[in-house]
Parts: structure tokens; C-alpha cells; sequence
């Protein structure tokens, strides 16, 4: 994904507190949670959340109910429900729309309801401008074109509420530099902002985060992300990535794959602590395509890369990580993240401290589907979007 430098990043002199209404969100029978006012934190109390600072909260059931337990699995284990989302560590499929057969730049094997289902929960795309249509593309559309970004962020969509207890994360790489507000209405228009979470300040550090069972009562199960020209006054659901997430270099061609901040750049060490990040885990190499240098998947050394040890090991990777900055990556961006069986949901797993003992890939259904009949929205994955180049 090249980019025009420099770019501008965003930088707060302080803490921006917003104001948050209409929380609304539902637990597993039913009772439901109200909430309005200036929400600056939550706390679970028994089957209520309760949202601090000039807020009120009424529950509209007498009878408590129980939220979920350590027998209920958030994101796929029981452990992460009482965990802020900061202290997660997730795999991330780098360009997961680009799924697309017989194409060198495609990044992943399948479609992002299978990712879901397999476990990735940070879904990332670069999005460019096509006849006044946001597309995701692969650096250029002429290259790689998957489509409208609503029929993917449909399909997310249809996944999301179908799985009351999976909060997931989208970054949307704004490719073409445009005004945060020129997506806004095709994002919304695919539903998805019924589940945005909006942040009670700006920026959020590390320990701000609310945990996963808060995410999962309030109903706010998708975080949003823009990499570029954000702007969270204007549009608070979609956040700013790098005031509150950093990156590791990307397009590496470098097995040693340092785990160093690249973005935003000039990020102090202390200021880097007090953020998530995210390692780019995936290795390229460089081919010419009509005379453009283009960098694409080295699917060769893949069995390596997504490997949970050895050199230039997703696991060793991790390993560096935590070693340099004292805790793990909150997302694990990678390439082809069925190559390897599950090997790249085990590293995440220890980084956790937990056992993957899921099957990967492909086949499985994530945790707590509900059940529902059938309706035209699921058919809109099936069609055969035209304009693709197949190389």
C-alpha cells in the first residue's frame, strides 16, 4: 500500500471528552439497557452497565439477569469478556476484501464472512474513489478492484448481528485522501453504525478501553478506524487510527520484520507505550507490471511467515514484540492467514494466554451464531462483481 509522504497526522494537545447518547444494547434474554448523557466510562455491575459521568441508566427489566459468564465466549473465549479491548490480542487479514481468484495482488483465500468464522476480528482495506463510488482497490483499480465497499461492509454487517457476542475491528485505509465525511453515507447505508462504538474521549490510550462484555451490553460491537484525514469531532464513530494505534513498517520485504514504530512517525517511546499497535506481519516481493514496480504477497515463504517459530515467524515476531515494548500487539496483520492450519491464531492464543483449540480454516462457524431465516440481504456476497483484472 504506497504512500505519499509526508502525510499529516493528527495531534492532540488534550483530552477531548464527547458526548455520548442513546447507548443502547440487549443481553442474552432479552432485558435491555438504556443510557443518555456524557458516558466517560463503563462499569459492569451485576446485569447492568452503568455509565459514569453525567449520565443516567435504567434498566427495563425488574428481575436482574445475568450478563454473560466465564461460560459464555466473547470473541471466541470465555476469558475475554471481562478484558478491555486494548488487552486482546487479535489476527488482523491485511486487505481482506482483495479475495479474489487467480489475482496476484489478492491478499487472502476467502471471503470475509469465512474470515469471521475462522476467528480474524480485525478485517483491513484500502478504499479508493471510482465514478464517485468508494471502492476497496489494491493500490490502484486497475490493478485489483473488489467491488463497492457496501457489499463488503454488508456482509460484515450480517455477520455482526448474527453474533451478539463477537466485537470486531475494521480499519479503512482512506487510499485516495478524501474527506472522512464523502464515505459516511455509503457506510451507513449498509447498517453497520447501528453497531459503531464511539469513544467517550479523544484520544483513548491504552488503559481506556472499555472490556468486551461492556462492548457486548451497550450493542457498540464495531470499531471503526480511518488511517487518514479522520475526523472524530466531525464523525465520532469512525476513529483516528494513529492518535490511538501505531504500526510497524509496512510493505516489509525484510524477514527480520522490526517492531518498530513507522506510524504516526516521530512517536515518543513513552507515548508509543500508552497506545495499541499493530505488527505487519505479512513479507512482499517486488515484480514490474507494465512497467510499475509493484509489490505483491511472497507466497512461498508463507508456510514460514505465518509460522508460530522460527527466522522470520509470525510467533518470533510476536516474541520481539513484547520484548521491546512490554506487551503484545493488539492486532496481528497478515497475509493468507489459513496458510499455516491456525498457526497464526495459535501465536495470537499464547500472546493471550490461552490454547487454540479451534479448526482452521474454512469450515467452521464462529461461536454463538443465531439462527434466522434467510432473507435478500444475504444474497448480496453471491454476485459476480465485473470490472475485475484477473492476472
Amino acid at each position: 500500500m504506497p504512500e505519499v509522504w509526508p502525510r499529516s497526522y493528527e495531534s492532540y494537545s488534550s483530552t477531548i471528552t464527547v458526548s455520548t447518547t442513546d447507548v443502547l444494547g440487549s443481553i442474552s434474554n432479552g432485558a435491555t439497557i438504556l443510557g443518555t448523557g456524557n458516558v466517560t466510562s463503563y462499569i459492569s455491575v451485576s446485569s447492568q452497565i452503568i455509565l459514569q459521568g453525567s449520565a443516567t441508566a435504567t434498566n427495563t427489566e425488574a428481575t436482574p439477569t445475568p450478563q454473560p459468564s466465564n461460560t459464555t465466549p466473547c470473541n471466541n473465549w470465555p476469558e475475554f469478556c471481562s478484558r478491555q479491548y486494548s488487552n486482546i490480542t487479535e489476527v488482523s487479514a491485511h486487505n481482506s476484501p482483495f479475495d479474489i481468484p487467480n489475482n496476484v495482488a489478492s491478499n487472502q483465500h476467502w471471503p470475509v464472512t469465512t474470515q469471521l468464522n475462522d476467528g480474524i476480528r480485525n478485517l483491513q482495506g484500502q478504499m479508493h474513489f471510482v465514478n464517485g463510488t468508494p471502492h476497496f482497490c489494491h493500490t490502484s483499480c486497475s490493478l485489483l478492484d473488489a467491488g463497492p465497499i457496501t457489499v463488503w461492509l454488508t456482509e460484515v454487517y450480517e455477520w455482526v448481528s448474527t453474533h451478539p457476542y463477537d466485537v470486531v475491528t475494521m480499519i479503512l485505509e482512506n487510499g485516495d485522501y478524501q474527506p472522512v465525511t464523502s464515505y459516511v453515507p455509503f457506510i451507513e447505508s449498509t447498517g453497520i453504525t447501528k453497531y459503531a462504538y464511539t469513544p467517550p474521549k479523544i484520544p483513548m490510550s491504552l488503559g481506556d478501553w472499555p472490556t468486551l462484555e461492556n462492548m457486548i451490553l451497550t450493542g457498540k460491537r464495531v470499531v471503526i478506524f480511518m488511517d487518514y484525514d479522520a475526523n472524530q469531532t466531525a464523525v465520532p464513530w469512525i476513529l483516528d487510527e494513529f492518535s490511538q494505534l501505531w504500526e510497524t513498517p509496512f510493505d516489509q520485504t525484510n524477514r527480520g520484520f522490526p517492531c518498530t514504530v513507522q506510524r504516526p512517525p516521530n512517536l515518543s517511546t513513552a507515548q508509543a507505550k500508552d497506545r495499541m499497535y499493530m505488527t505487519n506481519h505479512n513479507l512482499n516481493y517486488e515484480i514490474d507490471l507494465l512497467g510499475n514496480a509493484i509489490l505483491v504477497p511472497y507466497i512461498p515463504l508463507l508456510p514460514v511467515t505465518n509460522n508460530v517459530t522460527g527466522n522470520g515467524s509470525l510467533g518470533a515476531g510476536v516474541e520481539e514484540c513484547i520484548a521491546d515494548w512490554g506487551f503484545p500487539p493488539k492486532f496481528l496483520d497478515v497475509d493468507f492467514y489459513d496458510v499455516g492450519n491456525g498457526s497464526v491464531f495459535e501465536v495470537a492464543a499464547k500472546a493471550n494466554g490461552v490454547v487454540y483449540n479451534r479448526t482452521c480454516c474454512g469450515a467452521v462457524k464462529s461461536w454463538g451464531v443465531l439462527r434466522r431465516k434467510p432473507d435478500m440481504r444475504w444474497m448480496v456476497g453471491v454476485f459476480v462483481l465485473a470490472g475485475l483484472m484477473v492476472l
